[in-house]
């Protein structure tokens, strides 16, 4: 039997091809994710609370958020920058989890809950103002800490933190 060293590496580079395309595409397909966490703090007549959000800054992140995910854990959500001010709509399409959606003005006043999102659904939520930011968390969370509208939001984002 003779052993060809230029057929052997010819097919392990075929086969190593092969595997980071497969690899590619699968990245490829999975859901984005926002790149970084930061702390953030609601003031509310109970206290301050404090989440860890990821931050949606790109047109790409900004429009996926949080849909495919299967779940969210309490205290942890996405900060969506719709910098500068405006009128913000949002939709829960693709969206599995149930979700409150926080509309914060350029002062980091809370602007509007829109509380118990339906998940999947195509109805547009709007901010009903101009908006710099929307929060996402789990649905109750507004509830559950008694975050209100008027609350002050502690982000950089809202030059106060």
């Amino acid at each position: 039997m003779h052993f060809d060293r230029k057929v052997a590496w010819s097919r392990a580079q075929g086969w190593l091809t092969a595997v980071l395309v497969l690899v590619g595409l699968a990245v490829a397909g999975a859901p984005a994710r926002a790149a970084s966490f930061q702390p953030l703090e609601i003031v509310t007549k109970n206290g301050v609370q404090v989440f860890s959000v990821e931050m949606a800054t790109t047109e790409e992140e900004k429009q996926t958020g949080l849909m495919y995910r299967k779940e969210l854990a309490d205290g942890k959500g996405m900060l969506f920058d719709f910098n500068p001010e405006q009128e913000v709509s949002m939709w829960m399409k693709n969206t599995y989890v149930s979700l409150d959606m926080i509309f914060i003005r350029a002062d980091g006043r809370i602007l509007r809950i829109a509380e118990n999102t339906e998940p999947l659904s195509t109805k547009i939520i709007s901010s009903r103002g101009p908006a710099r930011a929307v929060l996402e968390v789990v649905a109750g969370t507004a509830q559950k800490y008694g975050i209100r509208v008027g609350d002050r939001v502690g982000h950089p984002l809202f030059g106060n933190k």
